[in-house]
């Protein structure tokens, strides 16, 4: 591990008025890629109905994004150092917003899955670039709150995003969803043109190591291999549920297509008010701690969630706010360590390489999910959902290990 801050005791560092705008527009940036991915888990039932397509099938619509996403990741990664990261930025984001209006266009299956791969391409590095430049521009002790405030993001699109997604779809067709995403990507691609300041102090750092020998050191860097294998399986855990949340609440629990929209909104508003306690918290204590509390309550919620009878709405509006209060505990924490593992001059394309293994576990869970979950008919209850949570559980366990290992180590690297 390297040798990232000079101390991990908390110092309230303010933001200037620069890096409020950076962490404005990177949330920004966020929030539409998180619609556009996590958009498909609502819009699932109406997919499988309209396009006439079963659940392996669903599956592979979502992994296909996350497997464009990884092939994309490691070609990133070996030359994300190479280039001013605001640069990099804008060419992947009119990627991702050309990608996104296709799927606004296009009303069959195969072409879906062509449209959805090529937003899974340009739309999956976004992040690494995002929390590249979070390392760039803000000390350690900065990015806990830093990162609360950009994970936000997924909160605000359970606010705004999903329900006005699910309206539209509702309203208008699934499509109408993906062109709402492609006209605010838009506006915000211009707000980056136009405001961000080049992000260039990396290539200072930079060698003339040729490009596939510092891809091949990165990714053989016995310090940067636990961070590879942590973001693998976190996003396995996590990517199994998600797909197939709302056909188990419509078909298992009784939830209508209408509802829909209010347990998105009300976890998302949820969260909102826990993440930035989450991020002060990750900065002024040890973040260990504040991951294995969060993960404590996402074990026991995931096991009553995916063991849920019909209930009533408010009841699961309850436990998908504790869960997802939960779930926020472990990732804010979680980017933040992960954010001090590599050298500055290796940063990009760490968060490429992690971007990537994060994107094709997701790949792979949700295939794996898809053959699991079973559904005799469109209409009839899925079996097996219950499955994926103690899968969510075993995965949620190992990662207490790797973080608590992650935390140690970093703690080490600072007091030698």
């Amino acid at each position: 591990m390297k040798q990232e801050p000079t101390s991990l005791e908390y110092k309230k560092l303010k933001f200037t008025n620069y890096q409020i705008f950076v962490i404005i527009i990177l949330a920004l940036l966020q929030f539409t890629v998180v619609i556009d991915f996590s958009v498909i888990s609502p819009l699932g039932d109406m997919l499988m109905k309209q396009l006439m397509i079963n659940t392996e099938q669903l599956g592979l619509l979502v992994s296909c994004y996350a497997f464009g996403a990884g092939a994309s990741g490691i070609m990133v990664a070996t030359f994300a150092d190479k280039f001013d990261r605001k640069k990099f930025l804008l060419f992947f984001y009119i990627g991702f917003l050309i990608a996104t209006y296709l799927c606004g266009m296009f009303h069959d299956y195969t072409l879906l899955l062509i449209a959805r791969s090529f937003a899974g391409i340009f739309g999956g590095v976004i992040s690494a670039i995002s929390f590249a430049i979070v390392s760039d521009l803000f000390e350690f002790n900065q990015r806990g709150r830093v990162t609360s405030y950009i994970q936000m993001s997924f909160s605000a699109s359970q606010i705004l995003g999903i329900p006005v997604g699910i309206f539209l779809a509702n309203k208008w067709g699934w499509n109408s969803t993906f062109i709402m995403i492609g006209i605010l990507s838009t506006v915000i691609w211009f707000m980056i043109l136009f405001k961000l300041k080049p992000i260039n102090s990396h290539l200072k750092l930079q060698t003339k190591e040729k490009i596939l020998s510092h891809f091949w050191r990165v990714l053989s860097n016995k310090n940067y291999k636990i961070g590879f294998i942590l973001i693998s399986i976190t996003a396995m855990g996590a990517a199994m549920l998600m797909p197939f949340s709302s056909a188990f609440l419509i078909n298992n629990i009784g939830i209508t297509q209408e509802q829909l929209p209010f347990i998105f909104m009300f976890t998302g508003l949820a969260t909102v008010g826990v993440m930035p306690l989450v991020g002060r918290l990750s900065d002024k204590i040890d973040k260990f701690k504040i991951f294995l509390a969060g993960s404590l309550i996402t074990i026991t919620t995931t096991l009553i969630y995916t063991n849920l009878v019909p209930v009533p709405l408010w009841t699961v509006v309850a436990i998908n706010i504790v869960m997802f209060t939960g779930i926020s505990s472990r990732m804010i924490p979680a980017m933040a360590l992960n954010t001090a593992i590599p050298a500055a001059k290796d940063r990009g394309s760490y968060m490429s390489l992690c971007s990537s293994l994060q994107q094709m576990a997701n790949g792979v869970a949700s295939l794996v999910a898809g053959f699991i979950i079973f559904q005799a008919t469109k209409t009839s209850p899925l079996e097996n959902y219950n499955i994926l949570g103690f899968i969510v559980v075993s995965t949620s366990i190992i990662c207490i290990f790797l973080i608590h290992k992650i935390n140690r180590e970093l703690r080490i690297s600072v007091v030698s």
